[in-house]
């Protein structure tokens, strides 16, 4: 019999190698005669430049970058060894926990660090990009990256435009010129879950402007800014992408890879899927188990363990679910390809005792244990 375990982290707890390595234990504890294949499971959000790292030989690299209110930060990426392959998460160079008070304005947060990280990463060798986008502070459609990867925008008086949000409806004219001449070496793949347009009543400004710290006038001028961006490189590069689903992501940094760096936005979970190749491993395998911190019906609508179930059941493999707990709406989950779901919680106990990680740890391999002495029993 052949299990592959591919579960997501239980955030704050177990990463998804810790998650599987217990649930490996749990499988070797029931007797079962077994072949285990354990893959890293992200959705291209928070934590998937450390699944991917710690579960498939990577290293991580830290770098002093620009951080979105233009002071120093340091920011995490990891490349994959044996290739020249970088995972990356926008929000470490430019996300809104790295901003607070008056810095969190939309106006005059940039993204320049994200591409000094993406610079960094080609001065290592890497020409191959996952980025996830998630958790921005910004809304500068990527400009800030685009002026540290050598491009230039000039206003009305042929000036070079600044750093924010605030300049988008000051810019005039485009000159990629001077871009770093690696980029057209490179490949993009940027993990956007969101469909927004880059502006308008469903762009970036006016649907995630207020949580990066925009007032209603605020909201304005940058989707007027967005729109004026989209109208110059249109003018100068003759490409009309803004109604591009996914453009609005990240404040328009969405935008600026499509545009800027021909890449491509993809569901984070497809490409973790991707570039784990877990579609060979499932290929022969009995049974798969995924999961999740929290299992409920948001996890029937497309997140990871059901990327991992759907991939599962085109092979014919049963599908089981570990969580850390479960809602009772979560048996939509049962409709999307997952067989059966476990808690791993068995007995009363408060959150923080429940998330301690030694007491995941064990809950998930005495979980495990037990589902699979019932395989065990159900195969003999």
């Amino acid at each position: 019999m052949k299990i592959v375990i591919s579960i997501d982290s239980l955030k704050g707890s177990l990463s998804s190698i810790e998650a599987a390595n217990a649930i490996k234990k749990g499988i070797e504890n029931s007797k079962l005669d077994a072949q285990v294949e354990i893959k890293p499971l992200a959705d291209g959000g928070e934590g998937t430049v450390d699944a991917l790292v710690e579960g498939m030989d990577g290293k991580r690299k830290v770098v002093e970058v620009c951080g979105p209110a233009t002071k120093k930060v340091k920011a995490t990426y990891g490349i994959l060894n044996n290739s020249n392959t970088t995972i990356m998460e926008m929000a470490q160079a430019a996300g809104i926990t790295q901003v607070s008070g008056d810095e969190k304005n939309p106006l005059t947060t940039t993204t320049y660090g994200v591409g000094e990280m993406i610079k960094d990463a080609i001065d290592e060798g890497c020409r191959n990009f996952v980025m996830g986008i998630g958790g921005s502070a910004t809304n500068d459609a990527g400009v800030g990256m685009l002026q540290a990867l050598g491009f230039k925008f000039y206003d009305e008086n042929d000036e070079i435009v600044g750093l924010g949000g605030q300049v988008l409806n000051k810019i005039k004219k485009i000159d990629a010129s001077e871009k770093l001449k690696e980029l057209d070496e490179c490949n993009f793949k940027i993990a956007c879950d969101v469909n927004n347009p880059l502006f308008g009543e469903n762009g970036a400004a006016h649907i995630f402007g207020p949580q990066k710290g925009a007032t209603p006038e605020i909201v304005e001028e940058l989707d007027k800014g967005l729109k004026n961006f989209a109208e110059v490189v249109k003018k100068d590069l003759g490409k009309d992408l803004a109604e591009t689903p996914g453009a609005g992501a990240a404040g328009g940094l969405g935008y600026g890879f499509l545009v800027f760096l021909n890449s491509k936005l993809e569901s984070g979970v497809k490409i973790i899927l991707d570039e784990t190749k877990l579609e060979e491993s499932v290929k022969d395998a009995d049974i798969v188990v995924t999961g999740e911190g929290r299992l409920d019906n948001q996890t029937a609508m497309g997140k990871a363990p059901i990327g991992v179930a759907k991939l599962a059941k085109k092979y014919g493999a049963k599908v089981i679910a570990i969580a850390g707990c479960l809602t009772d709406d979560a048996v939509a989950c049962n409709d999307e390809g997952i067989d059966a779901f476990f808690a791993i919680v068995n007995k009363a106990t408060t959150l923080e005792e429940a998330m301690e990680r030694g007491n995941s740890e064990k809950n998930m391999i005495n979980t495990a244990t037990q589902i699979f002495n019932l395989v065990r029993v159900f195969s003999q």
